[in-house]
């Protein structure tokens, strides 16, 4: 045998290392996705308009409902909607002075009331004759300026009776100035009192206070 022949080492085979767990912070493990507490940020402000609410009530806490479960959801909100629930209202109607306005209107009988049925009479008659139509027109006329001098009265009334009452504003921040609630009534006073939302509390004739 050659000097310069070398004589293969012998080797030992390492141990087979065992997969651990990364650690983190002092030697626990890293939880798992599945493990992990969901977090609970900021309850989110209620939706601004209608197509937000109806997105918003597909899912809850980000998981999507049954087509069940979302018809249970509608209902349960439009019922809270229509008792006046300022969680479920839009924000034209929350708080105590739009409430206030809405009880003022629904305890009186408008003339603003009259501007839809008169307005599909008006539309009638003038289908069927000339003269008809006429008086149709006319008819609609009349109503017109009598419901918008009624609505003048109203909201000159609202404004006064509400700065009596919420001498320092209402606490959700919405204007209370005379035009704003004057409009605001108008609204309100021109539907028929079955279309109104939310709900009327009163009847024609009820006491506000």
């Amino acid at each position: 045998m050659s000097i310069f022949s070398k004589k293969p080492a012998v080797t030992t085979p390492a141990a087979p290392v065992e997969p651990t767990e990364p650690v983190v912070g002092k030697g626990a493990p890293t939880p798992k996705r599945r493990e992990k507490v969901p977090h609970r940020g900021p309850v989110p402000p209620p939706p601004m308009t209608q197509r937000e609410a109806f997105k918003r009530a597909k899912t809850v806490g980000g998981t999507p409902m049954t087509k069940e479960e979302r018809k249970a959801a509608a209902a349960t909100r439009r019922e809270r909607m229509m008792r006046g629930d300022d969680s479920a209202v839009l924000p034209r109607d929350r708080g105590p002075v739009r409430r206030y306005v809405r009880d003022v209107v629904d305890a009186r009988r408008n003339i603003s009331g009259l501007l839809l049925p008169v307005l599909i009479l008006s539309f009638v008659l003038s289908t069927l004759s000339p003269v008809l139509q006429v008086y149709g027109m006319l008819l609609m006329l009349v109503v017109i300026l009598a419901a918008l001098a009624d609505s003048i009265v109203l909201g000159r009334q609202i404004s006064r009776r509400v700065q009596a009452k919420f001498p320092k504003g209402d606490p959700t921040g919405i204007s209370t100035k005379g035009s704003a609630l004057g409009y605001y009534a108008f609204n309100r006073a021109m539907l028929p009192r079955r279309f109104r939302a939310p709900r009327a509390r009163l009847r024609p004739g009820d006491v506000v206070d």
